[in-house]
């Protein structure tokens, strides 16, 4: 059974409908990534699910909830760019959020103990939050959405401010965390959902169009790929292989040169004996599977 049953889902402002029926499920223990660019209602859609914003239309339905029953306390919640007391050492705003999500206060103390640890944050609890790096701080605010324990984590863009380190600090934790709750973050890097989740959901103009496992997406949209580089651009030696019966498509930046094939052996053969006739500046030679960019991108183009 799943955790979460999302149905019909709509909202419009002002008459403009922005999230324009959502259906999908999400399964309990696991890692689910909401794809999207800029734009695509995301954060909209994880205000609704969190009880922040009123749906216009649709359902959302959590399997272990009485009917009528006030979803919120089976949420943790970190919106895109929390906020925090800066003048409060990070193991006084987790006691301090944990009094607020309703535990007692000696529950909220040991609370604040374990989730330091999880999130590796311990040898900074007595330290200022105003001074914590960026990752830190992320790490704390994924302390406070667990701190009363919810069925399920969301999370808005939680890496996209981040430098590199705090960036990796953030997926490594994501990781650990499906061992603790259900997790669904929203993001524009395909990349870090590639990396750390379990099912994903494309949302596009409001939208689900996509949604699945990295194998059944792979599995149903995948094409063979190689990848060229040549000295200089690779403008004048694109038609070359354009043409060619096993190259479905061509895709050129500056001196890359990127073609979708239905043959990779037939294609390998072509491109090697054409640079050897032509003499091509070739570099590079690497074929490789679809990327969750290239399937996200034929998707939406559909």
């Amino acid at each position: 059974m799943p955790l979460v049953k999302i149905s019909g889902l709509k909202k419009s402002f002002k008459g403009n409908e922005v999230i324009k029926g959502l259906n999908f499920v999400l399964k309990r223990g696991k890692c689910t990534a909401l794809l999207g660019p800029n734009g695509a209602g995301k954060t909209t859609t994880l205000k609704m699910l969190s009880g922040l914003l009123a749906p216009s239309t649709g359902t959302i339905e959590f399997s272990d909830a009485k009917k009528g029953e006030d979803i919120r306390r089976f949420i943790g919640y970190l919106p895109q760019y929390p906020v925090f007391y800066d003048w409060m050492s990070g193991g006084e705003f987790l006691e301090y959020a944990g009094r607020l999500a309703g535990l007692q206060k000696k529950e909220a103390k040991e609370r604040t103990e374990e989730l330091l640890a999880l999130t590796g944050i311990a040898d900074a609890k007595k330290r200022a939050v105003g001074k914590y790096s960026g990752g830190m701080k992320q790490r704390l605010g994924i302390a406070q959405a667990l701190i009363h324990r919810p069925k399920l984590i969301m999370l808005d863009e939680p890496v996209s401010a981040l430098d590199p380190f705090g960036r990796r600090e953030v997926l490594e934790l994501l990781e650990r965390l499906k061992t603790e709750t259900t997790v669904l973050f929203s993001t524009h890097i395909l990349n870090d959902a590639e990396e750390v989740c379990d099912e994903i959901l494309f949302l596009h103009d409001g939208k689900i169009v996509e949604a699945g496992t990295m194998e059944e997406l792979r599995e149903r949209h995948q094409q063979q790929k190689i990848e060229l580089q040549f000295r200089g651009s690779a403008e004048n030696v694109e038609e070359l292989f354009a043409a060619s019966p096993f190259v479905q498509k061509t895709v050129r930046s500056g001196a890359n040169l990127t073609l979708l094939v239905n043959d990779i052996e037939g294609a390998r053969k072509i491109i090697l004996q054409t640079a050897s006739e032509k003499d091509l500046p070739l570099v590079k030679f690497e074929s490789s599977r679809m990327s969750l960019e290239d399937i996200f991108m034929k998707v939406v183009a559909k």
